[in-house]
């Protein structure tokens, strides 16, 4: 009896097992087809959407997203820029998911920008888009399927400069650009931007400026040059204008194999090539790039960086930056730099023949602290391993293989409290040399740079920055020197590209208060008020002060005895004083379904120079007043700017 009752029992949990086995497989089921069916729609928009082309510099997403780490909506990103758009896409996604839960709410302009900037960022709709001006298509290829996409379109922008004052003049910047980019796969992006211009932007010839200080002897090695000096181009803002164009322009009358110009004195012609490879690896924590782009490294608002500026010449390099946690990050970049075709393109090319390398360390503690530093190097084209190497520190790797190189270091430090703003610090050290009376001497090259933001909470997306920027005597400057493997050429290797700045854009022994307000009250319009005063020594004349040109070479010999080789600012020769007061803006018409920005910016600009009582580089310190004579003449006048972009991008 008790065996049939047993028997029983067992067929009823067995019965009971069998339906709980069927219940489960129900469930998962249920569950596998729920995984299945958000794989199958969510993943595929996320691949499609991960784009690793790089955002240009020149878009106001950078600004954007630097207000929003101020307001603490998102995780501290990147030093290292441009950023990608799949970076873009999940920073701007965060700040979205962030601005509800009490670190600073969006008011509606704001979301609707961010909305549109995510709109912009993300996969379009296949076919010809006529409002973005391009044409998207996908399709598979190979035995996997592998999704690639391509995105084909035209842009088109054209500005018009006036400079109305003693120099009157008109400046031009009218091009048309065509672009291809896309994705191989969910990790592997390609770009390439092409385009041709019609520039002028004319400038007034000065004296000549001696490279090496007034009554240098020339040696074996060391051998002065005169070269010729210009102004500022006239018909733009001081310190603004950026060249557009590869290698040389030409002249609208030679277009020719021997008509290669160095700069749009009058009307020219040009092109531009930007291509670029780039994708993650690692789940995100490495990505990688190959191309040639405008950069920006270590700023701490746009535009600030004293290491590596967003106004350098692009050049083509190869960088990666590792994030192995969410507050550290290392970021490293080897390129070959371009020559300045000043004497031609073969002369030019014989003494510039540099490589550029650069490792950046940055640390975050939420959203409180950033400290960054890291090494730069301007460097002969030797195949020299250890620049490029991300993990020999080129400040110590010099003393293995030997001094032929430009060296600097740098750091930056900032800090802030979310929703109300930061403040930061930032020096930069070329070739280091810490001794007695350092601070007096020419050989102590350094730019050092204070600011402070603050974000102003009932305007949208609005902040007023203040920065102090101090840039040294011969500071990103370099003797020229022979190299052992190029012969009697005596070689350049100033922190240059192209002959522009790496670093800041003003050049050796300058300083510049900046005070900026900036505000976007509309989604498509953006406004900014900004106050500047400059002041650099004089690169020309009876009074040019030693040390002020990119070009400029320091004696080697007694760096730390000689009178003549002390610096004492506005002390020690002739200095331009600028002061700038100028006003603009940018409005987009995409909310009426017309693919046209237009923008423009209007200012005064109040210039004079101060000199000494007694001669230049005596090597002590002179009263000084404001002069006004036929060689440092005082100048004001009005610039306006007016330009429209057809197609714009974001």
């Amino acid at each position: 009896m008790y065996g049939t009752r047993n028997k029983e029992q067992g067929i009823f949990v067995a019965y009971l097992l069998a339906k709980y086995q069927q219940r489960i497989y129900k469930i998962n089921r249920h569950i596998k087809l729920l995984v299945a069916l958000v794989v199958s729609v969510l993943i595929p928009a996320a691949l499609a959407a991960q784009s690793y082309v790089s955002v240009p510099l020149d878009s106001n997403v950078y600004y954007i997203l630097e207000q929003a780490q101020a307001r603490g909506l998102c995780a501290p990103l990147s030093g290292a820029k441009p950023y990608s758009r799949a970076a873009v896409i999940a920073a701007i996604t965060e700040i979205l998911g962030s601005a509800g839960d009490g670190r600073g709410a969006l008011n509606a302009g704001e979301r609707r920008i961010l909305q549109e900037a995510w709109a912009a960022y993300s996969e379009p709709a296949e076919g010809l888009d006529w409002q973005r001006g391009a044409f998207y298509f996908t399709n598979k290829i190979g035995k996997n399927d592998t999704p690639i996409s391509n995105d084909v379109g035209v842009r088109a922008e054209s500005l018009f400069s006036g400079g109305f004052g003693s120099n009157s003049s008109w400046g031009l910047d009218t091009r048309l650009t065509g672009f291809i980019l896309g994705d191989l796969g969910a990790s592997f992006s390609y770009g390439f931007t092409f385009a041709g211009a019609l520039m002028r932007a004319p400038r007034v010839q000065h004296s000549d400026y001696h490279t090496y200080y007034k009554g240098f002897i020339d040696d074996a090695t060391n051998k002065d040059q005169i070269i010729a000096t210009y102004s500022q181009p006239t018909a733009f803002f001081p310190y603004t204008y950026q060249k557009r164009w590869d290698g040389y322009v030409f002249g609208l009358t030679d277009i020719s194999s021997g008509g290669h110009l160095s700069w749009v004195q009058d009307l020219s012609v040009g092109y531009t090539l930007l291509p670029e490879i780039g994708g993650v690896l690692l789940n995100n924590h490495i990505s990688y790039r190959v191309g040639r782009m405008e950069r920006e490294w270590g700023a701490m608002s746009g535009g600030s960086s004293l290491v590596f500026n967003q106004q350098a010449q692009p050049f083509l390099a190869l960088e990666a930056t590792f994030t192995p946690y969410s507050w550290l990050r290392f970021s490293t970049l080897s390129g070959v730099l371009e020559f300045f075709n000043e004497k031609g393109i073969k002369e030019s090319a014989k003494t510039n023949q540099n490589a550029f390398s650069l490792a950046m360390l940055e640390l975050d503690y939420k959203q409180f602290l950033h400290f960054d530093a890291g090494t730069s190097v301007v460097w002969p084209k030797r195949f020299e391993l250890g620049y490029i190497f991300p993990l020999t520190n080129a400040f110590f790797y010099q003393g293995n293989i030997g001094d032929f190189d430009n060296l600097g270091i740098f750091l930056d430090l900032k800090a802030q409290y979310p929703g109300i703003g930061g403040a930061w610090f930032s020096l930069f050290v070329d070739e280091l040399s810490v001794e007695k009376n350092m601070f007096e001497l020419d050989r102590s090259m350094y730019a050092f740079q204070t600011g402070a933001q603050v974000y102003i909470p009932w305007l949208s997306f609005s902040s007023l920055s203040l920065r102090y920027t101090k840039i040294e005597p011969y500071c990103y400057t370099h003797t020229r020197e022979l190299m052992p493997w190029y012969g009697e050429a005596l070689m350049e290797t100033a922190y240059t590209n192209n002959g522009e700045s790496l670093g800041y854009y003003l050049p050796p022994n300058s300083d510049e208060l900046l005070l900026r307000f900036k505000t976007m009250p509309l989604p498509h319009t953006q406004a900014h008020f900004q106050y500047q005063m400059i002041r650099h020594g004089a690169d020309y004349g009876s009074s040019a002060v030693d040390g002020s040109s990119f070009l400029s070479e320091l004696d080697p010999e007694g760096r730390s005895d000689k009178v003549v080789l002390r610096k004492y600012f506005l002390r020690d020769g002739a200095y331009e004083w600028l002061h700038i007061l100028k006003i603009g803006a940018e409005h987009s018409f995409a909310w009426s379904k017309i693919p046209l920005q237009i923008f423009g910016e209007v200012g005064v600009v109040f210039s004079y120079f101060t000199n000494i009582d007694g001669d230049a580089n005596s090597g002590s310190p002179s009263s000084y007043s404001i002069i006004d004579t036929a060689e440092y003449p005082q100048s004001n006048y009005v610039v306006a700017t007016i330009g429209f972009r057809l197609f714009p991008q974001w």
